[in-house]
């Protein structure tokens, strides 16, 4: 008897042990990358939604072709920030009438002010949510689009069984992302290289590292090989732009006082040279800014 009391309380124990551990790890894969919590937290957010490039018209054009429905979409945008992409959807002309509902999962009480202040339109809304705890139901979504985000996913797996959950048959992921073209002048590769001395081992974009995703058991078994299509282009660029959109990176908001200065005087170096810069109306001080937007399409099994 005694020895079957003692079996039970271990079996209890390694049970509650292992919800113990199960609700841990859910913890950890949900949290967000201190780096991102602290760079992209409250105060900061102003400067973000107004030193952010928009998305080329294109780029829109070329996501609403990926849905071949005609039916207004329910869509999930993740990561959605202070509503820079949002915004641009909402008022693309090829989507005028394709949204039926824009549900916005975004982790920053800030930037979830931000969005609510800049985003004015009664088919979307915004929550706290994450990658892999969006509280969509089950098969809800015809496109889930993630701008600017994916990069900072902690866990590519759960977050893939998160979007193989949310999706509709037949529906996909989109993750778009806008990124200096250092390739396109001197003086951007020299911008690169002194915001990305910075990085302090940050998941970046430009590292790749979201890419593992496309290897996950819960990816492989949930949809087909990604697609990848690339823009080049150039907006328009000036020391005020230039330097707040520097200011606006998450790894150099986070920077003392001193070692922001220090970044900003570097840029404002680089900029007097203006190595391979192409003026746009040098009166006015305006020239070229090179860049990229990258798409990759996931498309649910």
């Amino acid at each position: 008897m005694i020895t079957s009391l003692v079996s039970l309380r271990v079996q209890q124990l390694v049970f509650a042990s292992s919800t113990l551990s199960l609700k841990l790890t859910r913890t950890m894969t949900t949290k967000v990358h201190v780096i991102a919590e602290t760079g992209f937290g409250t105060g900061t957010n102003e400067l973000y939604d107004q030193a952010r490039p928009s998305y080329p018209t294109e780029c829109l054009s070329y996501i609403r072709q990926v849905s071949k429905s005609t039916a207004p979409l329910n869509i999930v945008e993740i990561g959605a920030g202070t509503g820079i992409f949002s915004r641009a959807l909402l008022a693309h002309s090829e989507w005028a009438t394709s949204i039926g509902t824009l549900r916005a999962i975004e982790p920053s009480d800030g930037m979830c002010d931000v969005w609510r202040k800049t985003v004015d339109d009664s088919r979307s809304s915004i929550v706290k949510g994450t990658f892999d705890d969006t509280g969509v139901e089950d098969g809800w979504a015809d496109l889930i689009i993630i701008a600017q985000a994916f990069h900072w996913c902690p866990d590519y797996g759960k977050a893939s069984a998160e979007f193989g959950r949310i999706l509709k048959k037949g529906g996909a992921v989109v993750f778009i992302w806008n990124l200096e073209d250092r390739d396109g002048a001197g003086w951007v590769a020299q911008l690169r290289d002194c915001i990305e001395a910075h990085e302090k081992g940050t998941p970046q974009f430009r590292l790749g590292l979201w890419r593992k995703t496309f290897s996950t058991p819960e990816y492989t078994s949930l949809f087909h090989p990604q697609e990848e299509a690339e823009w080049a282009y150039h907006l328009i660029a000036s020391e005020q732009i230039v330097t707040d959109r520097a200011q606006s990176k998450s790894y150099i908001a986070v920077l003392p006082p001193d070692e922001k200065a220090k970044v900003l005087e570097n840029v404002k170096d680089i900029l007097e040279r203006g190595d391979g810069r192409v003026w746009i109306n040098k009166e006015e001080g305006t020239y070229q800014y090179p860049y990229k937007t990258y798409i990759v399409v996931s498309r649910k099994k």
